[in-house]
């Protein structure tokens, strides 16, 4: 495919339902969009047939992959970038766990020196901590979550590199922090929090509009301490990010918050660290040890730190035990993380949007990735 006009014909995903039709593509956007029938004279000449066209997904937690931790060097966002590709996802946000004050002016500029047209798009940093609430640490150190104060929250004050923060609301300092981040731009996600129901709802009305990876790293469900879990999943303010892999949430558990939440509310995320497509092993993240099997990777006390799932996988296997179609599926990770970040060019198959685009086997195998109107990967014949 050149950069002329072409067009894509198969079961495009308009909302959360797959419908056949066709997308034109011109420039590196969608210039239309037909639903069928539609003749071949009203197309351009050269037509791409596939089974199952969606939306580039679009990834909110990726701490690595392919052998590539996300840290300081630019090198490891581009490669990660490209290795992503094949997983279908076409935009990102590089996640950098909680660390020392002195590291993130490096991972700053590391991020302004990435090559943003190889392979998916990194639309900016998550800085996943390290205001955190230490009693939820998981994997993060609990040395830089203490060492954490203010000075270090107001030297991201001139960044314009982040893009998502997640912060235990609860912390002192939190709500001021996050009116702060809303006030810039900057989506602020509660996340690794104690916080209890109440405390959860004052981080939501100072601005909070997501929950980082529900169930996991947040004060639990309760009867008559309803916790973390149960705010995110009732306050329809919050966008839920999930990981389903069957790991870091049973599978009866996602098929709970989906009822609770709906698929508009509900973002999938893979939250993949860098042992992710190369099997077990011992890896590293954050500067700890990692140990990974065929199904996690955990500490050496086994506490999770992040995961091997990619987002490919993660859609079927919400078709194979979530109960949700494909399109469903689908839509949790295109059009609903693109409303969190509040980018209405990208996640929706609609005329003017970017042409980003990955096209699907009808088992959900990941054939082609398209981004900004070119093939990024295909898979070899």
């Amino acid at each position: 495919m050149a950069s002329s006009a072409f067009a894509i014909r198969g079961r495009l995903l308009l909302g959360t339902q797959l419908e056949p039709g066709v997308v034109v593509i011109s420039n590196g956007r969608i210039d239309v969009v037909y639903r069928d029938p539609i003749s071949d004279g009203n197309l351009p000449e050269r037509i791409v047939e596939a089974e199952i066209v969606s939306p580039g997904m679009i990834d909110l937690q990726v701490n690595g992959a392919g052998g590539m931790e996300i840290d300081d060097n630019p090198r490891n966002i581009e490669q990660v970038s490209r290795w992503s590709l094949q997983t279908g996802f076409t935009a990102w946000l590089p996640t950098i766990v909680s660390a020392a004050a002195s590291f993130y002016p490096r991972v700053f500029d590391a991020f302004a020196n990435v090559d943003r047209a190889i392979g998916a798009t990194p639309l900016g940093l998550h800085l996943e901590g390290p205001f955190l609430a230490p009693a939820r640490k998981g994997a993060h150190q609990l040395r830089h979550i203490e060492a954490a104060n203010d000075n270090l929250f107001e030297s991201w004050s001139d960044r314009d590199s982040i893009a998502l923060v997640t912060l235990a609301p609860e912390r002192s300092g939190g709500l001021a922090r996050i009116e702060s981040l809303v006030e810039r731009g900057i989506v602020a996600s509660l996340g690794h929090t104690d916080a209890t129901y109440d405390e959860f709802a004052t981080g939501v009305d100072a601005g909070a509009t997501m929950a980082t990876h529900l169930f996991n790293a947040m004060s639990p469900m309760h009867h008559r301490n309803p916790g973390a879990m149960i705010a995110t999943m009732t306050d329809d303010r919050i966008t839920a990010g999930i990981i389903p892999d069957a790991v870091h949430a049973h599978p009866a558990t996602v098929r709970l918050a989906l009822r609770a939440k709906g698929p508009d509310r509900i973002a999938i995320v893979s939250d993949m660290m860098s042992a992710t497509g190369l099997g077990p092993g011992t890896y590293e993240l954050g500067g700890q040890s990692v140990n990974v099997d065929e199904t996690s990777a955990r500490l050496e006390d086994g506490t999770l730190a992040g995961s091997i799932l990619t987002m490919d996988q993660a859609i079927r296997n919400l078709v194979d035990w979530a109960d949700v179609g494909a399109g469903t599926a689908l839509h949790m990770a295109t059009c609903v993380p693109a409303k969190v970040l509040g980018d209405e060019t990208r996640g929706r198959i609609t005329t003017g949007a970017r042409a980003d685009l990955t096209l699907w086997t009808d088992d959900l195998q990941v054939v082609t990735t398209i981004v900004n109107g070119v093939v990024a990967w295909a898979k070899p014949s």
